[in-house]
């Protein structure tokens, strides 16, 4: 398990991740790519999902507490991996740690796929939270409007507990998705933005209903990229150390027992990212429900 560290140099402390549940793990695989030296500790606030229905400040209230018990634990910046709480959160915790403790968040991928679309729709499948906040709203005209780009959003309250419970690939969760995607289908858009970071896991599930119908674009790849450029930029980066074996602590704030097989199965699965290929946690072998650790932390 990965303490708080009392290392005299920064770049050797860990990284930490937050996000409302499980989603963040289809980051933290990307950024494990990107960063294979760096020290992690993921905190999921399981207790308190899904984020997607909640109020503003009920947000706010809960990702500054997520990011004050890794600050607490001696993280050298966190990524918010949680596209609910990067909407709502990211100029306040900014503002609160400063320049030198970096807090990266995460904006649906719109861009990329509005370079990407030949047929000029785009959808973006997206939690009640995300469509709610303003980051989207501010991608979309940026980029969607100059480009003459359509926009059409999924909203699915239902997805992000399937995911949680182990259901990725259920009946039900096929039914949700046929609901909410055949409109798009439909309307002729031909790339998909997953906005949540629970969605790369429904790719399988995607691919299932809708064939190819759909690129599938997530911001996984382009955090990671940003996180390691930041940490570089702040002389934050750990150094490549053949004697340094990195590892990750895994928090939850709700039920560790729920939480055990759900995140070891997640860990050892196929994801798709914005790059369109799939990868796979650098973990060999993959970890099994009963020796993946994980501890109960509050915020």
């Amino acid at each position: 398990m990965i303490r708080g560290v009392s290392n005299a140099d920064p770049s050797c402390r860990p990284l930490g991740i937050f996000d409302s549940g499980v989603g963040g793990l289809s980051v933290l695989a990307e950024i494990r790519r990107v960063l294979p030296q760096e020290d992690i500790v993921y905190l999921a606030d399981t207790a308190h999902l899904p984020y997607g229905a909640r109020g503003d400040d009920d947000l706010r209230d809960l990702t500054a507490r997520a990011v004050a018990a890794l600050h607490a634990r001696g993280v050298k910046g966190v990524v918010v991996a949680c596209n609910t709480a990067s909407a709502f959160s990211l100029t306040h915790l900014r503002e609160k740690y400063g320049p030198q403790f970096p807090v990266i968040g995460l904006v649906p991928a719109v861009k990329p796929a509005i370079q990407a679309t030949r047929s000029r729709v785009v959808g973006v499948l997206a939690t009640p939270g995300t469509l709610r906040g303003t980051l989207l709203q501010d991608v979309i005209r940026q980029w969607a409007v100059p480009a003459g780009v359509e926009v059409l959003m999924a909203v699915s309250a239902a997805l992000v507990p399937l995911v949680e419970a182990g259901q990725q690939d259920s009946a039900e969760t096929r039914a949700e998705l046929r609901r909410v995607l055949e409109p798009l289908r439909a309307a002729g858009a031909d790339q998909l933005v997953l906005g949540c970071t629970h969605y790369p896991f429904l790719a399988p599930a995607i691919r299932a209903e809708f064939g190819d119908t759909f690129a599938l674009v997530d911001s996984g790849a382009a955090v990671a990229r940003h996180t390691r450029s930041t940490l570089e930029r702040l002389g934050l980066l750990r150094p490549e150390v053949v004697s340094h074996t990195p590892g990750i602590s895994y928090f939850v704030t709700g039920s560790v027992q729920a939480a055990q097989p759900v995140m070891a199965t997640l860990l050892a699965g196929p994801m798709h990212n914005t790059d369109q290929h799939l990868s796979t946690l650098p973990t060999s072998p993959p970890p099994r429900a009963d020796a993946l650790r994980i501890e109960s932390i509050q915020t």
